[in-house]
């Protein structure tokens, strides 16, 4: 059990639980501000001081193993350039539960090209039935450019899945990812500039960014690390599927966005899919 400085405990699966919590309450306030600035412009606020803050907790260091991997580096920051760009550009056209539901595509994707079994025919079928219930071929008038941003930024999660494994195996920690963020604001820095200017400098857009920024990247990715070390990695890929109800729930609270009935029946759908395939998936050696 973790101790927080209050003296309560906290379990890893808590720890996981507030992760996705501070992820979703920072995409909704993040969809909320749409309305003052663009897409390009949050992200960059977002990512920029994302890679402030984890750049103060890792403080990395240029040395030979960083310059060894800078063309991983340079890709592990264009893939989260291109995926938090596409996922915001994506919640302004649909609902925020229903984005965080197809981006889960991309990481599902991975695990079911790792596997052979008969079973994994399942989690894809029910992952395409979700996806199906939340297209005009079946009644429900969402935005499709929505639909296709939503899924480009999963296979961008993909990607970062799978840089972030092998950026790991060589940079300890967050470096990895403290460096990519760099990355992925100077991508972005040309973007924000050009569609916002000076606009993103008025004060309560910064201190939003900023919060934004603590609450999607900085706050969850310490947790997540600090529930790792007495978690599973096969319960912590079950948890994670809770996202895009966590996603929902917070739209609803926050957006006051309303699904349909079929909308949130494909979103528990394409969750089921994403737990069965954590659930069942082989076992992986120095698991802890």
């Amino acid at each position: 059990m973790k101790k927080l400085k209050l003296g309560v405990p906290v379990s890893p699966t808590g720890l996981v639980i507030f992760s996705i919590g501070s992820v979703q309450l920072g995409s909704a306030i993040a969809k909320s501000l749409l309305a003052e600035t663009s897409p390009a412009g949050i992200v960059l606020l977002r990512v920029g001081f994302a890679a402030i803050v984890l750049f103060c907790l890792w403080q990395p260091r240029l040395n030979d193993r960083v310059y060894a991997s800078r063309w991983l580096l340079f890709a592990f920051g264009c893939a989260l350039a291109l995926m938090n760009l596409s996922f915001y550009r994506a919640i302004e056209r649909i609902p925020l539960g229903i984005a965080v539901a197809l981006e889960f595509i991309g990481p599902l994707g991975i695990a079911l090209v790792h596997s052979r079994r008969w079973l994994d025919g399942l989690w894809v079928l029910l992952a395409g039935t979700g996806i199906i219930l939340l297209t005009p071929f079946a009644g429900v008038t969402l935005d499709p450019l929505g639909i296709g941003l939503a899924m480009v930024a999963g296979m961008c999660w993909a990607v970062y899945i799978l840089l972030s494994a092998r950026i790991g195996q060589t940079l300890e920690g967050g470096e990895g990812l403290a460096w990519a963020m760099a990355i992925a604001t100077l991508i972005l820095l040309p973007i924000g500039v050009f569609t916002e200017g000076t606009a993103l400098l008025q004060p309560h857009l910064l201190l939003m960014g900023f919060g934004v920024a603590l609450l999607s990247s900085a706050i969850p990715y310490s947790l997540d690390l600090a529930a790792l070390r007495g978690l599973s990695v096969k319960v912590f890929g079950i948890l994670l599927s809770l996202e895009p109800v966590a996603a929902a729930l917070a739209a609803l609270l926050i957006l006051n966005e309303r699904l349909s009935p079929q909308a949130i029946a494909a979103i528990l759908i394409i969750t089921l899919a994403a737990a069965g395939s954590s659930y069942f998936a082989p076992r992986q050696p120095h698991q802890n």
